[in-house]
């Protein structure tokens, strides 16, 4: 199997500019050369950001992760909520950053960019599985969930009740980054094709997670 580039990946969900649009251009080509079988998917994203304005872009990402949001990047937000739990990951994964020497810049240890990087700079195997399997494979299918047509127009009329003004977008662009998600899960999918059922191995801070939580995607 080739080995996936989990720190170019994080570029796809960077805040939009001409640089990022470059590094975007950099992983379609990737996805291309190694994994044809997603380039489908992946060109669905990318084909949309060479096509409209840097202005644009921004409203979509805004629109995505931000104000009116239809999901967010944190991914012990996405799991636990402002629940105890996610305190717990953050400190953990923390230590994790830290130890792999991973700058985590502006955004919290479980931004999910910050923590696709933390994958490459993960030296136990063991250690990488549980994250992936127990962490990020359940907080990308909940993610990818909210791009449901029923949930987001229920998120629409909640925004158009307490809200003078709503951002206008155009259905075609508007869930561009379910597909740069989509990609995503299924390459942890092929690195990792069967999902642990049981406790992950001893050592790193996922064994603590999991003997508290029980997260089903």
């Amino acid at each position: 199997m080739k080995m996936i580039k989990y720190e170019l990946l994080a570029d796809l969900f960077l805040y939009p500019s001409d640089e990022v649009k470059s590094k975007i251009l950099e992983v379609k080509s990737y996805i291309k050369e190694n994994f044809p079988n997603l380039s489908d998917c992946m060109g669905g994203f990318t084909d949309v950001i060479q096509k409209i304005s840097l202005s644009d872009w921004e409203e979509i990402y805004t629109r995505t992760f931000d104000v009116q949001a239809v999901t967010t990047l944190d991914v012990g937000y996405v799991l636990f909520g402002d629940d105890y739990k996610r305190g717990e990951l953050l400190v953990n994964l923390n230590k994790e950053h830290k130890k792999a020497g991973n700058n985590c810049g502006t955004e919290l240890a479980d931004h999910l960019p910050n923590v696709l990087r933390l994958l490459d700079k993960i030296e136990e195997d063991s250690l990488k599985e549980d994250l992936t399997n127990f962490i990020l494979i359940p907080a990308l299918n909940k993610i990818i969930s909210e791009f449901n047509k029923d949930k987001l127009t229920a998120k629409e009329n909640i925004y158009k009740k307490h809200h003078q003004t709503i951002i206008e977008q155009d259905n075609s662009t508007r869930l561009i980054y379910q597909k740069a998600l989509k990609v995503v899960l299924e390459l942890m999918k092929i690195e990792f094709p069967t999902r642990l059922e049981s406790a992950p191995a001893e050592g790193g801070f996922s064994v603590k997670i999991s003997n508290e939580l029980e997260i089903k995607s």
